[in-house]
């Protein structure tokens, strides 16, 4: 009895750690090879002697289906399925559940959008980005340590949310230690989509066909559209770099370069819009003084 059981243990731990496209094709070959073993067992079943041709049958079952077992488990990795992961991911995830990374809660937007209910379904954060943020909040740096407590509070703030349900996976993948290698294996694992603001990751994800939700893109795509020839009033904060020039800044937070007002610091002045320039850190408006501050200037 004991042997079974520590025999059950074994069988029970390696197939637990078998990749699940090894375990299919084991159990493809294992049946291939019973067949095969049946068909040959049927010349024996004329026998006269009925207990040679049973012990036939069990010796023919037993090579043939080891043989297909293992051939089918080596196989199957030189077999070529469209979109395997894809079927594999589907038989088993829910597309409406989001991974949050630890980028993204320490952000703290994700909040703001979970309750205006944009961002529905199930938000689950893994344990190992919890033990992540833990490690950031105990750091001795004063601003690493704020911005961990910020992430821990974040996590709280999503769990009191009714509109979302917030989930803490406890998988670790032992076999990975970045952080990032282990979230993609984790969406791949839920089929779920990644919630992350850092670039870096969403270009690895996008790689192993995962859905990226990147807060940093959403935000741009929600600044308001500011056409050329547009008046706007703003604030004029400091110089620019150039001679003359003033710097302000929208309500987004975009940068708006003022010519010739470098002498209206701390004033509100109206200016008209003449340029727009997109560049990879985001938009940079250029404009001139109304004519009735131009004057005043004067």
């Amino acid at each position: 009895g004991i042997i079974v059981g520590i025999g059950g243990l074994s069988v029970e731990k390696l197939i637990k750690h078998m990749p699940l496209k090894v375990l299919a094709g084991g159990t493809i070959g294992l049946v291939l090879g019973l067949s095969i073993a049946k068909l040959i067992a049927v010349g024996f079943a004329t026998m006269q002697n009925t207990t040679v041709s049973i012990v036939i049958y069990i010796i023919l079952s037993c090579i043939f289906g080891y043989i297909g077992m293992v051939l089918g488990s080596f196989k199957i990795e030189e077999l070529r399925v469209p979109n395997w992961s894809w079927f594999v991911r589907g038989m088993r995830g829910n597309p409406l559940t989001k991974i949050l990374d630890t980028s993204v809660i320490i952000d703290g937007r994700i909040a703001d959008i979970v309750e205006t209910g944009f961002l529905g379904g199930v938000l689950v954060i893994p344990e190992f980005v919890l033990q992540e943020l833990q490690h950031i909040a105990d750091s001795p740096d004063p601003t690493r340590r704020v911005r961990g407590r910020r992430g821990l509070d974040i996590i709280k703030r999503l769990q009191l949310e009714k509109l979302v349900e917030v989930r803490i996976d406890r998988q670790d993948f032992e076999n990975l230690n970045d952080v990032d290698a282990k979230l993609v294996a984790l969406a791949l694992r839920l089929n779920a989509k990644i919630v992350t603001n850092d670039y870096n990751l969403s270009k690895v994800a996008e790689v192993q066909g995962i859905r990226i939700l990147n807060i940093n893109q959403l935000a741009s795509a929600l600044k308001p559209v500011v056409l050329p020839g547009e008046v706007l009033r703003l604030h004029i904060l400091k110089e620019g770099k150039e001679q003359g020039q003033g710097i302000a800044y929208l309500e987004d937070g975009t940068m708006v370069v003022v010519e010739n007002a470098s002498r209206h610091l701390g004033k509100e002045v109206e200016v008209s819009v003449t340029s727009i320039l997109q560049t990879t850190a985001g938009r940079l408006i250029f404009t001139t003084l109304k004519d009735g501050e131009m004057s005043r200037q004067h």
